[in-house]
């Protein structure tokens, strides 16, 4: 992974001072809380329903387990000894205090860390693909790219002030697994006929309570161009975004006004001023960067044959690790070896939250088993990325003794979901809670195993922080009168065909929301032809007999459906 060098260090130490001194004259009564809120923004700390909340940068979601032993410890001293991971791979502290976060932020510095461009109007941390560099599928390495980006957009002076937020995410593989058409830019790296890296630049996604899927603005953009081209895009939305409306300022809003041509050519003429120019990239920028992602020493097998047998012995006596396997290991571009999802989905506790005592044991288990090096994922778990075949019933041994084995990734208990009302000032509805008993009611593995994958996130407001609208199941809070009460989707999809779920009907109370999706999910268990998936069987038959189901509606549709 990436190490700062001595610039980098001097830049991130210069932040931490300089906030250091902001906060002590904010608590000091030298600053108004007006003063003092942009300040703290680009620091990354929100002040949230009960206490701050402190959102810290795991730029395109690499940790080595050296950072993550410095979260455990700062969550442990300075909050209440756990964080929360984020869909943008970021953790978050919840509980703070605020003139703990200038310590927090210099000892976060000792090792790589930092809070920048973590909240504000500007280009925020940068996700990834989280089998960037290792996934079987994958064409084009993104993570020197995402680096890249990081350098060029960190504390950019022409794009620190925006109409709103901006995201970036990045990939390389036939899949995407980073929700690429869901942000403000999404590249997706490739390579043509050639032989040749081009870039795929997809612009003016966002969910929110207007979602939209981004449009292609450039289907093959040469890498060299990347950062003259993403400059353009922003000049055009610095230029144009509206800021007379928080709610119409993303550029999803400047790309649905103006249409996709439109900004093509908008961008394109911004181009044209800046194609080749000083931020073209070269062979030996590119190289250089690289050099930070080369290969860690991997054992060279010559056959994997002999491992995967040994393995499948291993299955037929321990059921519990052929699930594992089955839902938590995955494919891997270099023999004998496999990525491992460590899962933060346990039941009885919030998706996503860990202890400072599992991101110990998790860094323990990295440095054991891969590398030392760990990815947070937008689906809120943790990965090893480098695991051999031979060491994978010992991982899952050690990690299970943890609470880190919970065989369910990608499936329905896999739950997505934000704090919501528990601490989030923004939320009209509780998250966690729904979750839980939406986790304990279909506990059953033999039942999830069946029932395959599922995308379930929920939200405790319109913002959707746990991208509702793309699940397959999308659940949000919604304020009615005073109460809190839960509006569905169905139908939202993640991947290269991504799509917006539609609701299914009017709000309901928390209590009927587990029973709703057991109505959801017996239409899909009559209706499925074999193989297919909940997505599959919705995008056949459509959401008319499960409007129906739940609400008891019979209209034309339903009766021939």
């Amino acid at each position: 992974m990436y190490q700062y060098d001595a610039y980098d260090q001097a830049l991130v130490d210069a932040r931490v001072a300089q906030f250091r001194d902001q906060t002590r004259r904010y608590l000091a009564g030298e600053l108004t809380e007006d003063e003092f809120r942009p300040l703290r923004l680009q620091n990354g700390l929100y002040f949230q329903r009960h206490a701050p909340m402190l959102r810290i940068a795991i730029p395109y979601g690499l940790l080595s387990s050296r950072q993550l032993r410095a979260l455990a410890h700062v969550a442990r001293v300075y909050d209440k000894g756990y964080g929360h991971f984020s869909t943008r791979q970021n953790l978050q502290l919840n509980w703070p205090k605020t003139g703990d976060v200038p310590e927090i932020l210099a000892e976060l510095a000792k090792t790589g860390m930092h809070a920048i461009q973590t909240s504000g109007s500007c280009i925020r941390s940068i996700t990834a693909d989280h089998l960037a560099g290792i996934a079987a599928d994958e064409e084009v390495d993104p993570r020197p790219f995402a680096e890249i980006l990081r350098q060029w957009s960190s504390l950019h002076p022409e794009f620190s002030q925006l109409p709103r937020k901006f995201k970036f995410a990045v990939s390389g593989a036939r899949q995407d697994r980073a929700v690429l058409r869901v942000h403000d830019v999404g590249l997706a790296f490739y390579r043509d006929g050639a032989g040749e890296v081009k870039v795929k630049v997809l612009v003016g996604g966002g969910l929110g309570r207007t979602p939209m899927l981004a449009v292609t603005l450039h289907d093959a953009l040469p890498w060299r161009q990347l950062l003259n081209y993403c400059e353009a895009i922003l000049r055009v939305y610095n230029r144009y975004g509206r800021r007379d409306n928080l709610y119409k300022a993303r550029i999803k809003i400047l790309a649905h006004s103006l249409g996709a041509q439109t900004l093509r050519e908008q961008v394109d003429a911004e181009w044209a001023h800046l194609e080749n120019g000083p931020s073209t990239l070269t062979d030996g920028e590119l190289a250089r960067v690289s050099a930070f992602f080369s290969p860690p020493p991997y054992e060279k097998t010559a056959d994997e044959s002999a491992a995967l047998a040994r393995l499948r012995v291993l299955q037929d006596e321990h059921p519990d690790f052929a699930a594992w396997l089955r839902r938590n290991v995955h494919p891997h571009q270099q023999p004998g070896y496999r990525a491992v999802t460590l899962s933060l989905k346990r039941a009885g506790r919030a998706p996503g939250d860990v202890t400072s005592d599992e991101m110990d044991a998790a860094a323990a288990l990295a440095e054991r088993y891969s590398f030392g090096l760990l990815r947070s994922t937008h689906s809120q778990n943790l990965l090893l990325g480098d695991v051999q075949l031979e060491a994978l019933f010992a991982l899952w041994r050690d990690a299970h003794a943890q609470g880190l084995a919970t065989p369910n990734v990608g499936l329905l208990t896999d739950v997505i979901c934000c704090p919501g009302g528990d601490l989030c000032g923004l939320a009209n509805a509780r998250s966690v809670p729904l979750a839980l008993a939406i986790q304990e009611k279909f506990a059953d593995p033999a039942r999830l195993a069946d029932l395959g994958e599922i995308d379930l996130n929920i939200s405790g407001c319109i913002n959707s922080c746990s991208h509702h609208h793309v699940g397959h199941i999308g659940i949000l809070g919604v304020d009615k009168e005073g109460s809190e009460w839960y509006q569905v989707a169905l139908g939202g999809n993640q991947g290269v065909d991504a799509s917006l779920g539609e609701i299914i009907g009017r709000a309901v109370p928390a209590g009927d929301i587990p029973g709703m999706i057991e109505k959801i999910l017996a239409v899909y268990t009559e209706a499925r032809q074999p193989g297919e998936r909940f997505i599959d069987t919705f995008r056949r038959i459509g959401i008319a007999p499960f409007k129906a189901c739940v609400y008891g509606v019979k209209t034309k549709e339903t009766q021939h459906a």
